[in-house]
């Protein structure tokens, strides 16, 4: 990479996306423990925004920590210094995180940031790990963390690490952001919880098999996520992402998610956002890894 093309990449501003669950279900448990999950991932135009600073020392540091994260928890920290770690780097950074992307949502917000992370400084670093590499890192930060390294839209099996790229429909989606945080080590433990669904083919999901298995346990504990399902559900099919607490509901055209969105977002905190194929962090780098 040329001097100028890496200072440019210094000064710019680093997308990390959210993620929808358009299907989730577990189809049975690992030895260790581990649930095995079925699920479609697709990225939404939602991101928190990264800046990396160049520094002299060979540090890593934060330059604003996340309310009640302590900064060695961080997962941009931990994805920095797994890449030094890796590969004997000396380089320093510091990083900025503009936080948009709400905690606790279903959204992969920090699983994201760690992906942005392990990319961008991949290549500011002149570190050329191949991307199966960033992948396999990745998910000893997090089972969510490799599809953002990926960056296509997949069917995933696994812990969630095992990726097939999918071509779905893009589509406006309005979402809902209740004001409550799920606890998914509770939710994982609930006895009412289908640990051993059939698995389903991609064909079967497309065709329209799109449950997700945590959505009746959530919603019954959590009566203002129950709530948005309701209200959205007058508009489009009401979807929970991942164990929550966020809300979707997909629409073909603009016009209608803007109905919903004016209607829904009276009462509540809702973004209108679109969904796509490839992660924009993917499409801002140019990666020909499509």
């Amino acid at each position: 990479m040329s001097s100028q093309n890496k200072l440019i990449m210094w000064s710019e501003r680093w997308p990390a996306p959210a993620k929808l669950n358009l299907m989730l279900r577990i189809v049975g448990r690992r030895s260790d423990g581990y649930h095995l999950l079925q699920t479609v991932f697709q990225f939404i135009d939602l991101c928190d925004w990264i800046r990396f600073h160049p520094v002299d020392d060979g540090s890593v540091t934060l330059r604003r920590t996340i309310p009640g994260v302590l900064e060695s928890d961080d997962l941009t920290i931990r994805a920095a210094n797994l890449l030094k770690t890796e590969t004997g780097c000396k380089e320093g950074v510091c990083i900025e995180v503009e936080k948009n992307l709400p905690m606790g949502g279903g959204l992969g917000g920090g699983s994201s940031d760690a992906a942005t992370t392990l990319l961008v400084l991949n290549q500011l670093w002149n570190l050329n790990l191949p991307l199966e590499k960033l992948m396999q890192l990745g998910l000893s930060l997090g089972a969510d963390v490799p599809v953002f390294v990926f960056g296509n839209s997949s069917w995933a099996e696994g812990v969630g690490e095992k990726l097939t790229k999918i071509i779905l429909p893009e589509k406006w989606i309005v979402l809902i952001q209740p004001d409550c945080h799920v606890n998914t080590k509770e939710i994982f433990l609930d006895n009412d919880l289908t640990r051993d669904s059939n698995s389903i083919t991609i064909d079967e999901f497309l065709a329209g098999d799109s449950e997700n298995c945590f959505q009746k346990i959530v919603s019954r504990r959590y009566s203002l996520i129950e709530d948005a399902l309701f209200d959205l559900a007058f508009y489009a099919k009401s979807k929970l992402t991942g164990t929550g607490a966020c809300v979707f509901g997909g629409f073909s055209s603009r016009e209608d998610a803007e109905k919903c969105f004016d209607k829904v977002k009276v009462k509540w905190n809702a973004f209108l956002v679109k969904s796509t194929n490839i992660s924009p962090l993917h499409s801002k780098l140019g990666s020909d890894s499509h």
